[in-house]
């Protein structure tokens, strides 16, 4: 059984993070005589799936469903799939309203009577619309 600290130490994840990942159901750990937290040694693959969830962008809950879905070499079975292709989609939503409100604040900036501005917007990759204004 590994201490919290020993734990820590296998993951890179600090202490706190650990306790908030037991206490969002994402971990368990049984206790010592003297209160200390005990986890399996096989949790240190449990983090590690934990971490590369939430580093593409998933919150806890949604990692809570998936988690049990994460096979042993760190790959995801199929059941994840539809949960996945679900958040896909809320993104490329977000994306298209980000490129649409971009868009208007473009036509905006390049209506106003400061249009032949140097600073004025020109139609670029996504991104570089603070350097333009910069100039």
């Amino acid at each position: 059984m590994l201490r919290i600290g020993e734990l820590s130490a296998l993951t890179g994840v600090g202490p706190r993070l650990l306790r908030y990942y037991q206490s969002r159901g994402l971990l368990s750990a049984d206790r010592s005589t003297s209160g200390q937290r005990l986890f399996d040694p096989a949790v240190v693959d449990r983090v590690r799936a934990i971490r590369s969830l939430l580093d593409v962008g998933l919150p806890t809950r949604t990692i809570l469903e998936l988690i049990d879905c994460v096979s042993e070499s760190g790959r995801l079975e199929p059941c994840a799939t539809p949960v996945l292709v679900e958040h896909l989609k809320a993104y490329d939503a977000r994306i298209a309203d980000l490129v649409s409100t971009r868009e208007g604040l473009e036509a905006l900036i390049n209506s106003g009577p400061n249009a032949h501005h140097p600073a004025r917007v020109k139609s670029e990759p996504q991104g570089e619309l603070l350097p333009d204004l910069l100039r």
